[in-house]
């Protein structure tokens, strides 16, 4: 391998699979630290963690586990993969993680970009915009588990580290390589702006010599460049089995998508409260998918209203827990009852999709809307898509059903 990566969720190790793929790196998705060798050619390796949410020092330990890991396959270049939407608390764990990986690969100078143009994600002046909105306007502000009411990312990284953190503006972008020390200080954090993919791309060849490298899936937009890369031909081969739509995400894009594909398929509501008081029945919800003639929807996006009522009631982390255990249990039992693609949204919901299924290595197939690959579970031929939240557009489930379905 030559390039590592570190991906703090499911959804996050696909998206930025997908990018290097499209760059021309042979890349492969791994469920947590391989146990098993991965292919010699393989050149880029993403690490994919559950870590986003969890406490802090968890979260360094088990980046750093994955560091060494990378490192140990021949890794050059490590790059640590956060969501678009920079999503943390002020306890972590974006700066606990970074500074951490820093420390242990030697890195004094850590480029930090979230940037995502093609999904509407862009950093200006350090504030980072969704679309036409901040990011504290943009409906990430109630998010269940990582509210983001701040945009301007120095003040929120600066809450998460000892590290002093800088900023870099696009217009010093095209002299990244010959900048005066006291714009690039030892032992910083750097706010990179990029507004366009042909900032993303300065990005990367300003990181070149870099030995991490810290940001969403458009900061590997340059990187493949780097290690020589030549873009190739996928041997892509889905097929049209049996098919699920899980959905846990409660952002306004899901909302829609889910609205949208329960006026062409048959839908359950799976409600925090049901979940909670033991009113849903997997072995039910089994029988009912499989009773379908064409791919059912089962959801529990909810309204942020109730999902605040819910995390009132029954507890924030135990009502979240609880919704993901279900999906994991629900997974398993219809991969395992002849299920054969799963469309998953949410990055919560897709670890704990994958977890149920057991997948140890995913292979990347072609693109189903900007930033989410069809994917193939190397142990079982399992077809999946993992999105998140605010990806894709308002048809994105049927999308993703039709190219998982899809032969090269």
């Amino acid at each position: 391998m030559k390039l590592g990566v570190i991906a703090d969720d499911f959804t996050g190790a696909s998206d930025i699979a997908l990018t290097l793929s499209e760059g021309g790196m042979r890349t492969a998705q791994f469920v947590g630290i391989p146990k098993r060798t991965p292919d010699r050619d393989i050149e880029a390796g993403v690490v994919g963690l559950k870590s986003r949410t969890i406490p802090a020092a968890d979260a360094v330990e088990s980046s750093l586990k994955a560091c060494d890991w990378l490192v140990s396959q021949g890794c050059t270049q490590i790059v640590f993969k956060v969501c678009s939407t920079f999503d943390s608390t002020d306890d972590g764990n974006i700066g606990p993680v970074a500074a951490a990986l820093a420390e242990r690969l030697g890195e004094t100078r850590v480029l930090v970009c979230p940037a995502f143009p093609e999904n509407g994600r862009t950093v200006y002046q350090g504030h980072l915009f969704v679309k036409d909105k901040l990011l504290s306007e943009s409906g990430m502000q109630n998010h269940p588990l990582t509210p983001m009411r701040d945009p301007d990312l120095r003040r929120v990284l600066a809450r998460q580290t000892d590290w002093p953190v800088s900023h870099l503006s696009t217009s010093d972008l095209g002299k990244a390589e010959s900048l005066p020390a006291e714009m690039l200080p030892e032992r910083s954090m750097i706010i990179a702006d990029a507004i366009t993919n042909d900032d993303l791309f300065a990005i990367g060849h300003a990181a070149k010599t870099r030995k991490l490298v810290v940001g969403g899936s458009g900061i590997a937009l340059g990187l493949p460049n780097n290690f020589g890369a030549v873009h190739g031909k996928s041997g892509w081969q889905g097929h049209d089995g049996k098919a699920v739509v899980l959905s846990g995400s409660c952002s306004i894009a899901t909302r829609e998508q889910v609205e949208t594909f329960k006026t062409k398929a048959p839908s359950r509501e799976l409600a925090a409260s049901d979940i909670m008081e033991d009113r849903v029945s997997l072995q039910e919800l089994v029988e009912w998918t499989l009773q379908q003639d064409t791919a059912p929807l089962l959801y529990s996006s909810a309204e942020p209203e109730a999902v605040a009522a819910a995390q009132e009631k029954y507890g924030k982390e135990e009502s979240s827990e609880a919704v993901e255990r279900l999906f994991a249990n629900l997974a398993a039992a219809l991969s395992q009852s002849g299920v054969s693609r799963i469309v998953v949204a949410g990055g919560e919901t897709s670890g704990a999709v994958v977890s149920g299924v057991s997948a140890e290595t995913l292979e990347i197939g072609p693109r189903i809307a900007a930033g989410v690959p069809a994917l193939k579970v190397a142990e079982n031929e399992l077809l999946l898509a993992l999105k998140s939240g605010n990806f894709g557009g308002p048809d994105f489930f049927g999308e993703a059903l039709s190219v998982l379905g899809s032969r090269s």
